[in-house]
């Protein structure tokens, strides 16, 4: 039976790398997004290439209207979601945190949280239904060891991982697993959203040692995904080989 995932903020990085990945091993997907063209292309190409059926839906997760509108009255058999990625999320700014700007806090906190939270009531009980489903966070070395100047981004992805936790205890007696992947540095949009347009600051956290590729990621999460139904991989950090703690990346010089 052709299976459906829904992957949050899919138009880039690893949400893109875990679509492409699902699309492969015949998943049907409903992708969100806020870029339009972007979720358009993606979508088409994926359904041309693997034969697949594609949902495209551009709207924002920080939104809990708009989630509620779009995700809670999905039509059958869309509503029949087997596996939620919630992987849109983001960091912006790099500040102590007497000099943070409050505009970057609420854009995290409302994105990495809340929108996690908002897609997830309504996603589990959708699954809760069907008692059956499987949750999957993407969450962050963040959310194990906090960094300086990091403070809010990582109390964001520290609340991703507690969250997964309370979800587990909350969700597991209806046969629905919850899991969280927790990346160190992978080379995405992230440190360019993060320095908000600087591309050669955000080349720079990457040069000296071979980072993660959204490719990495997305196998680790099809790994789990494909996991026995009686196993349940709950929490996973994977970082590149030259990474040991969010500060401490071992650099070749160029």
């Amino acid at each position: 039976m052709i299976k459906t995932a829904l992957i949050t903020g899919a138009t880039s990085g690893i949400g893109k790398a875990v679509a492409e990945a699902f699309a492969a091993e015949g998943y049907n997907l409903i992708l969100t997004g806020r870029r339009v063209s972007l979720l358009t292309n993606l979508s088409k190409s994926l359904e041309k290439e693997f034969g697949v059926k594609i949902l495209p839906l551009s709207f924002d997760v920080r939104d809990k209207n708009q989630v509620d509108n779009y995700i809670g009255a999905l039509p059958s058999p869309w509503n029949q979601i087997d596996i939620l990625v919630n992987n849109a999320g983001l960091a912006v700014g790099l500040n102590p945190v007497n000099q943070g700007v409050v505009d970057d806090w609420e854009r995290m906190i409302d994105t990495n949280i809340k929108g996690l939270l908002y897609m997830s009531r309504v996603v589990s009980n959708l699954m809760i239904n069907r008692n059956k489903g499987h949750i999957i966070n993407i969450g962050s070395i963040a959310g194990k060891s906090v960094y300086p100047n990091g403070n809010v981004y990582c109390a964001t992805k520290f609340a991703v991982d507690a969250l997964s936790k309370g979800m587990l205890m909350d969700l597991h007696k209806y046969n629905i697993r919850v899991s969280q992947i927790c990346p160190g540095a992978v080379e995405t949009e992230f440190s360019e959203v993060r320095f908000k347009g600087d591309t050669q600051r955000a080349a720079d956290v990457y040069k000296g040692y071979k980072p993660l590729l959204a490719k990495d990621i997305a196998d680790v999460v099809l790994f789990v995904v494909k996991s026995p139904e009686h196993v349940n991989i709950s929490d996973l950090v994977v970082m590149p080989s030259a990474q040991a703690s969010p500060t401490m990346i071992s650099k070749k010089e160029s």
